[in-house]
């Protein structure tokens, strides 16, 4: 059984660097990048690791707090997620949601 707040409890906010699902080698890397707050970033990872970490994806979180940054991407809810340079998700949306856009992007 996973312990909570262990480096193998998904469900938890995640860390500048970090990789969802890091052993699975096989599973491909998205590289993500959540825009806003910090408080808003931190709600975001860890909605995100616990509706995606059962899914065969890997995800190395990265995290942009500087809104001049944020506007120049034309992102304008805080938090927004980007993957591949393109506006992925937008808002603190509930878990549901974020599992199935990612479920629509490998096609599950």
């Amino acid at each position: 059984m996973l312990q909570k707040g262990t480096k193998m409890d998904a469900c938890r906010v995640m860390n500048e660097g970090e990789i969802l699902n890091e052993n699975h080698i096989e599973y491909p890397l998205f590289n993500a990048v959540i825009y806003g707050s910090r408080v808003e970033c931190a709600k975001f990872s860890k909605r995100l690791s616990c509706a995606v970490k059962h899914l065969p994806l890997r995800i190395k979180f990265s995290f942009e707090y500087d809104t001049l940054k944020a506007i120049e991407k034309g992102i304008g809810k805080d938090p927004t997620l980007v993957l591949g340079g393109k506006i992925f998700i937008e808002g603190l949306v509930q878990s549901e949601e974020i599992t199935k856009k990612f479920e629509d992007l490998l096609k599950l």
